[in-house]
Formats: C-alpha cells, structure tokens, sequence
C-alpha cells in the first residue's frame, strides 16, 4: 500500500447484533476506531494469501522456548539456522530462568522454507514453544 495513497470512504452494512458484538469485542478494547479495526482485518487477510500464494519473499518472526540444560539442543539450533537458505535477520536470546530461554529469530524468505525451518526448529526435542507469526510488505 502507498504511504500517501488517498484515502476513500465507503460504508459496510451489518447487522445490529454483529456490530453490537464488533463493538464489544475490538472497538470497546483498544482500537480506536471501527475503520483501524476493518484495515487491521483486511491487511491480515492480505499477508495470509501472500504467504499462501507463495510466490513472493516474506517475512516471519519464530518465537521459541526451550531448556538450555537439553544437551546439544543449541548446536542443532544453530546448525539449523546455517543451513537454511533463509536470511536469518535478527536474533534476539533471553534468559528466562535458571533452565529456560526465549529466542525470537526474525526471518526472511520464501513462505515454504521459513515453514519448514520453524517446525524442523520447533520439533526440537528440548523446544518447548514455538510459534512462528507472519507478514509480508504490503
């Protein structure tokens, strides 16, 4: 989407229930209005057959929790991240207590070989979390 792109009204119509429970759900919750919460539905919708399409480079964000106590579980951590051809853009590690840490591992690439590097990470024995959140440039 265009930074300065025009922007156009148009109208939607709901029944009063619906947007009665749109309301209560969203609008009453933090968005500040009902239009942010429509454009946050259509750009979901967007990036979801970006990455279904899986013609273009995306990006994911693969949260994940494990025990640093498994033995070797780092090394295949690593040794995984290496061997991908995925650019690897950012990690962040942080210890959560004396057994867990958290990694969030920011990741670009083709939508197929970022879902195959995050089950082949998250199916770790030792991974006790893991969660690989989408989007795509819009």
């Amino acid at each position: 989407m265009k930074k300065n792109a025009e922007t156009i009204r148009f109208s939607v119509s709901l029944p009063a229930s619906l947007l009665n429970e749109l309301d209560r759900r969203f609008t009453d919750r933090g968005y500040a209005s009902r239009s942010e919460l429509v454009r946050d539905l259509i750009r979901a919708q967007l990036v979801e057959e970006t990455w279904n399409r899986g013609e273009e480079e995306v990006v994911g964000v693969l949260t994940i929790c494990y025990d640093h106590h498994r033995r070797g579980l780092t090394d295949r951590l690593h040794r995984i991240q290496h061997n991908e051809f995925i650019h690897i853009l950012c990690t962040t590690h942080v210890h959560l207590d004396h057994d867990n840490c958290l990694e969030t591992i920011i990741l670009r690439g083709r939508p197929d070989e970022i879902t195959r590097m995050s089950v082949e990470i998250g199916g770790q024995k030792g991974v006790k979390y893991a969660e690989l959140s989408r989007t795509a440039s819009l």
